[in-house]
Formats: structure tokens, sequence, C-alpha cells
């Protein structure tokens, strides 16, 4: 093939011809002024133009592979030596799907003639060809003698072994995949394996990681029975990416479940959390509502830490969204978090979610909240189902770019046979000792009518009477006593006017006090001490009733 008749048309060989053409002529000009005598000389010296080099000579030790096609069917001209390692001799004058079966089998036939019709260059990085190596391949159109003409036109196709680039890129992508499946992993174990379930409340919770593109983050839920009948709920999300983000989300919820052992308001939880989070990792910060619900008041009390709001449906299908208080992030230090409620009564239903759920890209935060108020409205049937419909209708799936958590929550409204098996009656303790024996009365009826064994009757009567003989003794009025039935336990609860929390403790033989508390742990299935929002407090114990 004669090189000569062959020009490469690449981007910007005119301008580079003209810039030389323009550095030859000030040369010259510069050589008739004061130019000195040795840079004169210098100027004197032939330098070979690149028109004049044997283009065949230097194309065939250029490490790269090279081939020049010509015709509309990619008629082979020429193959450099380094592509005659490669892939063997080649036959020139053949079409390149004979000639260039490499070629064809990486698929860039297809490209030879985009750019022979086009007259523009194309590439193609990192294609792994039969030999085994990944080449880029940059296709450019060739003319005969700089000339038009179809007859004239050609490609030429110049490979870079970028192997070890791509094996390197290889590594990384399963490096990456890698610790996102730890991250994965760290982030399901560290999660509830099993929700608690509330006796009444119906609570059901989803988490879906983000894509294979996008790094696991720190969203996380948890339900916790804190006894007496009541439930905290709680959902939060660790900034950030990775393990890192899954760990700390780890000792996040782990704080949180130690926390609400203490019985504490929302606000006063999110206060401890907020100094663990900063001691935790003070460049970490974490979003967060912990809320609690007491099947007796009927609403949720919550507390909020930059957090997405509550969205709750009542049972006549109007959705509300929880207002304020809304505090900082967790881990940001000096606020004081404070609590708020929202109606929850029988029939309605409660969302608790994280952003990933509503927040879009080139999409105002708010519209995504209305879209969820508007698929919660016309959301029905359990709360799994409903936790389905939610993120179906967020459009998540598996290439989400960011992890979701959605938890649902319904409080029931019992009616027909169901309303037997959860019953509460109550009762003002008024006056002064007198009140301890008709408080004994008053349990031993209700018991009765109950229809509970006798031996439950009794040690219910017994808690009754412990409870009352202490509040009489160390608390001050209001006092009233509180005895609920569900279809799984007894529970029974005096609250008071005092704020100091009894103790179980150890009663010496010659003390006349001390032994009520102890009596009650023993012979209750759990017991406990809070104080009460308006002052004062509420000692309650439980008894898990038998099966059938």
């Amino acid at each position: 093939m004669n090189f000569t008749r062959w020009s490469a048309r690449l981007p910007g060989t005119q301008r580079r011809a003209a810039a030389r053409t323009d550095d030859l002529v000030t040369e010259d000009r510069l050589s008739e002024g004061a130019v000195p005598a040795a840079r004169a000389e210098q100027l004197t010296v032939p330098v070979p133009a690149v028109d004049e080099l044997p283009v065949r000579e230097v194309l065939d030790r250029v490490p790269a592979l090279v081939a020049l096609v010509h015709g509309p069917d990619h008629r082979l001209a020429y193959v450099n030596d380094a592509y005659v390692v490669a892939f063997g001799l080649r036959s020139p004058g053949r079409p390149a799907r004979e000639a260039l079966p490499e070629l064809d089998e990486i698929g860039l036939l297809p490209l030879l003639d985009q750019v022979l019709r086009s007259g523009k260059p194309r590439t193609v990085k990192s294609r792994k060809a039969p030999d085994g190596r990944s080449y880029t391949f940059t296709c450019t159109p060739v003319t005969q003698g700089g000339g038009g003409g179809g007859g004239g036109s050609g490609v030429l196709v110049f490979a870079t072994d970028v192997t070890d680039h791509a094996e390197a890129a290889e590594r990384l992508r399963a490096s990456e995949r890698r610790q996102r499946e730890t991250a994965v992993t760290l982030q399901r174990s560290l999660l509830p394996q099993e929700l608690e379930e509330p006796d009444d409340l119906r609570v059901a919770a989803t988490y879906h990681p983000g894509g294979t593109e996008a790094a696991v983050g720190g969203d996380w839920y948890d339900v916790i029975t804190l006894g007496g009948g009541r439930t905290a709920l709680v959902i939060g999300d660790v900034m950030g990416r990775g393990v890192r983000a899954a760990a700390v989300m780890g000792q996040l919820r782990t704080a949180v479940r130690a926390y609400a052992r203490l019985d504490l308001p929302p606000h006063e939880i999110l206060q401890l959390l907020d100094g663990l989070a900063m001691e935790i990792d003070a460049n970490q910060i974490a979003t967060c509502v912990y809320a609690i619900h007491d099947p007796n008041e009927g609403k949720l009390v919550y507390a909020s830490a930059g957090h997405l709001p509550i969205l709750v449906r009542d049972e006549s299908g109007v959705v509300l969204r929880a207002d304020e208080p809304t505090g900082p992030p967790l881990g940001t230090g000096g606020w004081m978090h404070a609590s708020g409620s929202i109606p929850l009564g029988p029939g309605s239903t409660a969302v608790l979610y994280t952003d990933g759920l509503v927040e879009r890209r080139n999409e105002d935060l708010d519209e995504g909240i209305a879209a969820l108020e508007r698929a919660l409205a016309g959301a029905t049937g359990t709360p799994q189902v409903i936790c389905d419909r939610l993120v179906r209708s967020a459009g998540v799936t598996a290439e989400h770019d960011d992890d979701v958590a959605v938890m649902v929550l319904q409080h029931p409204a019992h009616t027909g046979p169901d309303s037997d098996l959860f019953r509460n009656a109550a009762l003002e303790l008024l006056g002064g000792v007198e009140a301890a024996p008709r408080a004994r009365a008053f349990a031993s009826g209700v018991l009765t009518s109950w229809r509970f064994p006798v031996e439950l009757h009794d040690l219910g009567v017994l808690a009754v009477s412990e409870l009352v003989a202490n509040s009489l003794q160390h608390g001050t009025p209001p006092m009233r006593l509180r005895l609920r039935r569900t279809d799984r336990r007894l529970i029974v609860e005096v609250t008071d006017g005092d704020d100091h929390l009894p103790r179980r403790r150890r009663a010496e033989p010659g003390d006349e006090s001390g032994r009520g508390i102890a009596i009650v742990a023993t012979i209750a299935s759990n017991w406990g001490a809070r104080r009460t929002p308006g002052g004062g407090k509420a000692v309650w114990c439980e008894f898990v009733l038998p099966k059938g």
C-alpha cells in the first residue's frame, strides 16, 4: 500500500500545519532583525517535516495496534507489526468481516460504518478482545490524497492496550462490591430480625438498601415494648454511607433500647442520644424520631431530631401530618428538644419513614411528602400490605439511589368478640387509709367480671393491695387505680402526685415496710415505674394471661 496517498484527517491537523507555517514565517522575520549569530545559525539547520517521515516505518514501530481499511465494505489495506503479533498475519484486500474477525467479534464493524458515513472519529473504551487483553479502539476517517470521494475513503483503527487499567478497575469494582455486601450484611444484622408485637398495635417494617451504584446508608427502625401497655417506636437515618454509617447506626439503635428502659419522655431520650452521637463521632450526624404510644391516651407522643414528619390516617381516611417541634439532628449539640403529640385512636394508621422514600433529585421534598400522604390515604389492609404499597407508589426499585426504611403501625378498633378481650376499669382513690379496702373490693369485682381464673384473680387483687398501700403511704393526691386487660395480659397501674420513683430493695427482718414492691416484683411477670408528664408518677405491673 502506498501510504503517501493517504492522510489521516484528524481533528486539529489543519491548525497544527498552519501553526507550523506561522512559526517558520516568524522565525524568518526574526532572523532578519537583531538575532544572535548562534541563534541565526541554529535556525538554518534543516529539520525534516512530519509529512516527510516514512509513515509505514513509523506505524510498524508503534506499540499500539494499527489497521487501515478502505471502501464501504472496509477492505483491509494494512496492519502493523503489533497487530500481527496480537492476532496473526492478515491478508490485504479482503473485507474486514473476513480479514479482521476479532473486530467483528467485539462489535466494532458497525462503528466503522458510522465513522465512514459521518467523517468523524469515534472511540470505544476498554473492549476485551479474543486474545484476552483489553483495548481502547479509536476509529478515525482518512481520505486518499486529502480529497473527498467515497472510493478513496477509509478508516484508521488505532487500538491501545489498556489491560492493566481494566484489571485494576475490575479489582476496584470487586472491592466495592465486597464492601457493599459487607455493609448490607452488617446493616441487616443490626436491624431487628423480628419486631416486637405490642398488645394494642399491629406493626410492620421494611428496609430496602440502595442500588448497586449506591453505598449502604445508616437507616434503622425499632419497636420497643415499655410495659404497662405502652410502646416506643423509633426510626432514624445516619448521614453518610458504607460500613461506618452502618456501625454508627448499630450503636445508636442499641443505645435507644437501653435508654427506652428508663421510660423517659421522648425529648429526654433524644437529649441523651444527642450527647452519645457526639461521643461516637463528632463528624457524624443522624436524624431520628422517637415516639411513645399509650392506648389509654389515644395518641402518639413524639420528639424529632431533624427527621421527616410522622403521617397518621384516622379512621375516617383523613391524613394528618405531625407538626413541630422538630429539633436539629443528633450529634449537633446545644439544643433542647421538646415533645409533641398527634392523635392515634382506634382505627388509625401511622407511618414513620426515612428520606429515601420521598426525596428525589430535582423535586421539592414537600412534593414527595405530599405524594406519600396521597398514597397513604388510599392504602388499606394490614400494616405489611400498606408498607409494600407505599414503597411501590414511591417508585422504589432494586436500583434506587438511596436506602429506604418504612414502618407502619395500626391501632385496631376492637369490635365484636374482640372487644371483650380489651377492657379498662378505673377507680379514683379518695380519702385516707379506707381507700385501700375499697380498691381491693373494686379489683376483685372487676377481675371476677372478666372471668379470670381464681389464681390470677387472687394475684391481681394482691398486686392492687400492695401498689395502693405503697401510694397511700409515700404518694400524694390525686391517686388513681387503673385495671386493663388485653388478649395477652392483665395490667395494674396506680398513679399519684408524687414524682419520687419507688425501687425494689431488700427489707430487713425488723423493718415494718419496704416489702410491697418486692412482693409485686415476685408475683408479677413484669413491673416498672415512670414519671407522668403533668408531674407525679405511675407504678405498674402486669401478668401474662394463660393461653386458651
